[in-house]
């Protein structure tokens, strides 16, 4: 039995989703660039998975182009969007960021681009006061993750986008964790471009889509092609784009069921931990966070046995450290919000999907209050 609560690193693909992709692998495996119908045909269906993805969003099909998932995305709006105004070369985003931000920021400043990095609270929010002061004239584009992929915490995209726009900046957000989780609407939330992936969201990994708004033009990043209007040259991933299309018509529908199937779950999983394994703190408990998404710490106890004895168990989580040749590096996620790296190194990230059910997480309480009492009594460290 594979109990898999590691949703936010990927999700499976449905099979209503592999369903609609099957054909463009196997009989409808045309090039939609070619002249002849066997291919043109096909970009029919390029254009409905556009709109499907851009209904998902609250954005317009011709501001959709499609990549190979939220890195190429991030690096495409990042990138592009400070050479726009030479006069407005700077970045402001935060130190909480996927690192396909943060190291593309870094990039960025070692092209002398001004890149600023803001802090966030305690509760893994961004922290408004050192946000406004990392705004400068020079400040060309914001960007701000919609939700962290580690803590699940909801940003304040709306008044961060706001506040880049009174400066007269863009504003990108990395969306990758929040799609099919939490309503996106970029109109009334003032995003200029957001990133998505379609792996995250129980659709094919290796595609993704980057909504830019129109009257936005910033140069391509991948060159060689007339593919999306010049902006993505290469050939189509046709059943990859299918798939996404497909997963973001799944994830509408799944929106707009308010019985908070997979909210009850997790909260169900929180306060079985909370009872039953003392120590046990959540990251981010008293903040919006997406609704699959819970970072224990366990103190006292380190999340590589953790994760390891679950995993014996048949249980999959993920941890909220980085584990590279016998050493633990605390995640820079926990702390930028000031949690002592002993007790970063004690975090387990649970996450959640629609397809979870009560009895897995039942087994899950079965088993975890047990591990963390064993390990308990052997750890070297007090909680």
């Amino acid at each position: 039995m594979k109990i898999y609560l590691d949703n936010n690193a990927t999700t499976r693909v449905v099979p209503e989703v592999l369903d609609a992709m099957i054909p463009f692998l196997t009989e409808r495996f045309g090039n939609p660039s070619s002249f002849h119908s066997f291919g043109s045909d096909i970009m029919e269906n390029i254009e409905k998975a556009r709109k499907n993805i851009a209904e998902l969003i609250g954005a317009d099909a011709e501001e959709i182009i499609f990549t190979s998932g939220g890195t190429e995305s991030d690096n495409t709006a990042l990138i592009g969007a400070v050479e726009i105004n030479p006069l407005k070369p700077g970045l402001v985003t935060s130190r909480i960021e996927h690192p396909a931000v943060l190291e593309t920021a870094e990039y960025l400043a070692g092209k002398r681009h001004p890149v600023a990095f803001s802090e966030v609270n305690s509760d893994g929010t961004l922290n408004m006061d050192s946000f406004e002061n990392c705004i400068s004239e020079q400040t060309g584009l914001v960007s701000i993750m919609m939700a962290n992929n580690e803590t699940g915490v909801v940003m304040q995209v709306k008044e961060a986008a706001r506040k880049a726009h009174e400066a007269g900046a863009l504003f990108h957000t990395d969306a990758v964790q929040a799609m099919g989780k939490v309503t996106v609407d970029v109109k009334s939330m003032g995003i200029d471009m957001l990133s998505l992936s379609a792996h995250k969201f129980h659709g094919p990994k290796g595609v993704g889509a980057l909504y830019i708004r129109k009257g936005i033009a910033i140069p391509p990043l991948m060159l060689g092609g007339h593919q999306e209007k010049g902006m993505r040259a290469g050939t189509y991933n046709v059943p990859g784009i299918i798939g996404l299309g497909k997963a973001a018509e799944l994830a509408a529908e799944h929106l707009s069921d308010k019985s908070g199937g997979t909210g009850l779950l997790l909260d169900k999983l929180e306060k079985g931990i909370l009872d039953n394994c003392p120590g046990a703190v959540v990251a981010g408990a008293n903040t919006e966070r997406l609704p699959n998404t819970a970072t224990v710490m366990f103190k006292g106890v380190e999340s590589e046995a953790v994760m390891t004895m679950l995993d014996i168990e048949g249980v999959c989580v993920s941890s909220g450290s980085a584990c590279s040749t016998g050493e633990q590096t605390p995640s820079y996620v926990l702390s930028s919000m000031g949690i002592d790296p002993v007790d970063a190194n004690t975090a387990i990230r649970f996450s959640l999907s629609r397809y979870t059910t009560s009895r897995e997480i039942d087994y899950v309480m079965e088993i975890l209050p047990p591990i963390i009492e064993k390990l308990r009594k052997i750890s070297p460290y007090a909680y």
